[in-house]
């Protein structure tokens, strides 16, 4: 389908079914529940645990899950091969950080923490322990966004100007069966806002177009929204793009947990055309200088778990074949450190330069 040589992206083999014979859920919410589908499709031989925040009853487990436990101790006797992380960010880290010392691969849901600290501690510890840590960045599976890194590193719009990205959707519409003002992404204490829980944004921009040199940030509340966070992020950040003479792009990033309807999109724009990619229906356009018009390019709309199965089928190949992840601890933290930017930069009202 056009992919060239990210096709190893999209169509993963096992290698060696032996390896990953137990897995370990860590919150099962909404993104647990969806692992634990997606676990049950894809390998239904393999056996499933959840650790819990709350002891629940018998009859409440999930469907295919093995056993339940509420201690991280209890869990490790099981002696799972890997575990998923999907509990609220700013738990992750001492869940993790037990798992990895027990010498269990970890595939943690993104973000990787609220902040930066002791993330570069777990890091060095899954390296001492030879555990595979990925961070769940699963957008970088979408097929339209692997077609458009393809085209960018194929120059398909010739030299890249600049670049506006956005993405929002009302967090009221969000999940509707549940009251959003309890959810994670309202509330801090549970690492809740824009910036963290729509943070798939600040990665692909970084993993398609090169390293984030500055950013500036305005963080705001504009909406009536119950909630204890920021539902409004305007960011403009220089990116030190690898392929395209060492220009800085400007790149514009809003995200929004405010508006009705839904957008999740990236424009680029050009010195030969511009390129632009929706990830809610997997079109990619372009619209080529010499021509005039615009043409559809690309079309791919998986239904939603299909991002997640490639994270999952690309994250156990890389422990059967023990090589490093597609998407490592670095670029968890890579993520963590710009938006840590931004909110300095909101906070001091100035551009902040990253390392």
């Amino acid at each position: 389908s056009g992919h060239g040589k990210f096709r190893g992206v999209v169509q993963i083999g096992i290698k060696n079914k032996h390896k990953v014979k137990k897995i370990l859920i860590v919150g099962l919410g909404s993104i647990g529940t969806r692992h634990l589908e997606v676990i049950k499709e894809l390998f239904p031989d393999i056996k499933i645990f959840a650790l819990r925040h709350k002891s629940i009853k018998d009859s409440e487990v999930a469907e295919g899950i093995e056993l339940s436990f509420v201690n991280v101790k209890e869990a490790i006797k099981q002696k799972p091969d890997m575990a998923i992380i999907a509990n609220p960010s700013p738990m992750h880290l001492v869940i993790a950080t037990d798992l990895a010392d027990a010498g269990i691969h970890l595939l943690i849901e993104k973000p990787l923490s609220n902040n930066c600290e002791g993330v570069s501690e777990l890091l060095s510890l899954s390296s001492a322990r030879n555990i595979k840590l990925m961070t769940g960045f699963n957008l970088r599976f979408l097929p339209c966004l692997v077609f458009l890194k393809k085209q960018i590193d194929e120059s398909k719009a010739g030299n890249v100007l600049s670049i506006q990205a956005e993405v929002g959707q009302n967090l009221s519409q969000w999940r509707p069966a549940s009251d959003y003002s309890t959810g994670v992404s309202a509330r801090k204490d549970l690492g809740g806002g824009v910036l963290l829980e729509l943070c798939h944004e600040i990665d692909y921009l970084a993993w398609i177009f090169g390293r984030v040199q500055w950013v500036i940030g305005s963080l705001s509340n504009q909406s009536n929204l119950n909630i204890d966070v920021e539902d409004t992020a305007n960011i403009f950040m220089g990116l030190k793009a690898k392929a395209f003479n060492n220009n800085n792009i400007d790149v514009v990033l809003k995200m929004d947990f405010t508006r009705l309807d839904i957008s999740r999109n990236v424009t680029v724009i050009g010195d030969e055309g511009t390129l632009k990619c929706n990830l809610i229906n997997g079109e990619v356009s372009y619209y080529c200088g010499t021509k005039g018009c615009w043409e559809e390019i690309f079309l791919d709309n998986k239904e939603r778990n299909y991002t997640f199965q490639l994270q999952l089928k690309s994250f156990i190949n890389s422990i059967e074949s023990d090589c490093e992840p597609e998407i490592t601890g670095a670029d968890g933290l890579l993520a963590l450190e710009i938006i840590q930017a931004i909110r300095s930069s909101n906070v001091q009202d100035k551009k902040i330069y990253l390392d």
